[in-house]
């Protein structure tokens, strides 16, 4: 019966241990979170509405000095979102959008995400690609040089959840990208794309 009891409490103390944890551990990501937030704001190139919410985790880090990221009223990343923007980058992100756990947008050149759009998980943005050519009969892949091209995505898109966006892709307004897939040309406004062996777009 002691035994029972001394496990009971054991456990009890176990889980208020962690509760405590875990609470403060959330607090802490918080105040990390308004102060990466506050340090953007500050920075030249940032016009940031001071209603834009993220996650734990969030990163929005840079290579160079961007042109412009702007990012717009009730904008809301979730957890462990990763912005790369580079030297001379433009980033624009209009109002309402909503990008979910473990995306990322990674922006050379100029990436423009329209109103009202969502992004499921694990959505992947590029705008460019590394430079790759034959020579003496190999494939030479450069690492620090690029080929890129905008990518634009619409008003009012559903982007699901693992979706791929390559350079130069331009999807128009009131789109849904099914989960999965690789988008590695244009679609056209209210289209829905499905995954398939090959995507196919229907209106």
């Amino acid at each position: 019966m002691l035994s029972k009891i001394k496990k009971f409490i054991i456990d009890k103390i176990r889980d208020l241990i962690y509760i405590e944890i875990s609470e403060n551990l959330e607090k802490y990501l918080k105040l990390q979170n308004l102060k990466e937030l506050e340090t953007l704001r500050n920075l030249n190139f940032c016009k940031i509405n001071t209603q834009f919410s993220v996650g734990s985790g969030f990163k929005m880090n840079f290579e160079g000095t961007p042109d412009i990221i702007e990012i717009q009223d009730n904008v809301c990343c979730k957890n462990y979102c990763n912005f790369l923007i580079y030297n001379e980058a433009s980033l624009s992100i209009g109002d309402n959008v909503f990008i979910n756990n473990f995306s990322s947008i990674n922006c050379l050149y100029d990436i423009n995400i329209g109103a009202n759009t969502m992004l499921g998980e694990s959505v992947k943005i590029y705008d460019h690609d590394h430079k790759h050519y034959q020579s003496e009969g190999k494939l030479i892949i450069d690492r620090n040089e690029f080929t890129f091209g905008k990518v634009s995505i619409g008003r009012n898109c559903w982007i699901g959840s693992n979706v791929t966006i390559l350079k130069g892709v331009i999807i128009g307004d009131n789109c849904i990208i099914g989960a999965n897939n690789l988008i590695y040309k244009s679609v056209p406004a209210n289209s829905v794309v499905k995954a398939n062996t090959s995507y196919t777009i229907s209106a």
